[in-house]
């Protein structure tokens, strides 16, 4: 699904808004469907299962902040690729990323591009990244995938967009935990223009 008239309608239903942290929602959503998670992808899998069983939501939207070595601090990336970047069952003959048994192929392709900005690929994974040196996936997160999964499965659309916090690098916990604050503001600025 491509971006313009069809998300603008989409964004015009009835989506849900997932962030992991409260902080990362600010009070800029607060006249929206909000759900919570919670950081890592259990916490994220279990929540947005749970809110779906509820309300079938007409999109997902999925804000939150991110690392990255490519990207700048206050870029938004729209991502559209997904990788399990903890997943690694190479041992047993599978590929790097690939869930055994599971059909997937190791990059999941699910998510709809915003007009405007650059799209990425995430890397999602239960660790706070501090030294990424890997070239398969160039936003880092704790979440998304999961999600993106989710959401490919219960067929709803699903918008991904990553606010750059720091550079997944020896600074990211200090870069973080200032630039966290600041992502609200830059996701209601760009779904409200």
């Amino acid at each position: 699904m491509s971006g313009s008239p069809e998300i603008l309608a989409l964004l015009k239903s009835d989506p849900l808004y997932v962030f992991a942290l409260s902080s990362e929602a600010g009070n800029a959503f607060n006249e929206h469907h909000v759900l919570i998670t919670g950081i890592g992808k259990v916490n994220a899998a279990i929540e947005l299962t749970k809110s779906i069983s509820v309300k079938k939501p007409s999109l997902i939207i999925n804000l939150g902040s991110a690392g990255s070595p490519v990207y700048s601090h206050g870029q938004v990336v729209c991502c559209t690729k997904f990788i399990q970047r903890d997943m690694d069952v190479r041992g047993l003959g599978f590929r790097k990323y690939e869930t055994p048994l599971s059909g997937l192929e190791p990059v999941l392709e699910y998510g709809i591009s915003f007009p405007g900005l650059q799209e990425g690929i995430c890397g999602t994974g239960d660790s706070f990244e501090m030294a990424h040196a890997g070239t398969d996936y160039n936003v880092i997160d704790m979440e998304a995938y999961s999600l993106a999964l989710i959401a490919r499965k219960e067929q709803v659309p699903f918008l991904c967009l990553k606010y750059i916090s720091d550079g997944a690098d020896d600074t990211a916990a200090g870069d973080w935990s200032v630039q966290v604050h600041n992502a609200a503001a830059a996701f209601k600025q760009i779904l409200t223009r």
